[in-house]
């Protein structure tokens, strides 16, 4: 009985194969072979991937909430460029700070935009600059392209990233109101002499009036002797 199945099976494989017995079972042998060697060697690596990003999410700790600082000086604010990874990563435009810890990729230490933590990088931005002059706050000077970019830098910013202070003005610098002095004074000057100028025609005007009515005191007066003289003579 098991000759006649095992005859009816080497039948059925050469028939349906066209390969002899052998040869079927040697290729069988060879898949299994080949099937393991492949569990073993990426099987493993698939787990170590796997456990990886339970790992990593492990290491990465959630960012704390932004922290007001309220106002501080330039000095005050290069402390948070990044290098203190126990400080929240800070950035100014226009002198209002802003928290960018979310993005430590782009503006931490290593960055492409590192250079601009920890700085009022106002005129470095609309001017699309990454020289170390141009890292300040200083607008004065700049087209109005400029100004246009640094303004979608601005609404940028206000929309992704919580504003937590602004930068102290540095002591004895001018106010505005102290900057428009001179120009009021220099604008009140010239009134003040356009004012005066009518007064010099109107002093001309009266000598002239003046010397009319003497000439004509005087030509009335002479009239005046000359139809005496000549009642006389009659």
């Amino acid at each position: 009985m098991a000759v006649e199945f095992l005859e009816t099976l080497e039948q059925s494989i050469t028939a349906y194969t066209g390969l002899s017995p052998n040869t079927f079972f040697t290729v069988i042998a060879a898949g299994i072979a080949i099937y393991y060697i492949f569990s073993v060697l990426f099987g493993g690596s698939s787990n170590h991937h796997q456990n990886r990003p339970r790992s990593f999410e492990e290491d990465v700790q959630p960012l704390p909430p932004p922290v007001q600082l309220g106002e501080i000086s330039e000095e005050e604010l290069k402390a948070y460029d990044g290098t203190d990874p126990q400080k929240p990563l800070l950035m100014a435009i226009k002198s209002q700070i802003y928290d960018v810890s979310q993005s430590r990729m782009f503006y931490g230490p290593g960055g492409p935009y590192a250079l601009f933590a920890g700085k009022d990088a106002s005129r470095a931005l609309a001017k699309m600059s990454f020289e170390e002059k141009d890292l300040n706050g200083d607008l004065t000077g700049l087209g109005a392209f400029e100004l246009d970019a640094l303004q979608d830098w601005e609404y940028k910013f206000m929309s992704k990233y919580v504003k937590v202070g602004t930068i102290k003005k540095p002591e004895g610098a001018p106010e505005a109101s102290t900057a428009a002095e001179p120009a009021e004074s220099t604008a009140a000057e010239p009134a003040e002499s356009t004012a005066a100028e009518p007064t010099e025609p109107t002093t001309a005007a009266t000598h002239a009036a003046e010397a009319t009515e003497r000439t004509e005191a005087k030509e009335e007066k002479e009239e005046a002797s000359t139809a005496v003289e000549a009642g006389k003579d009659d």
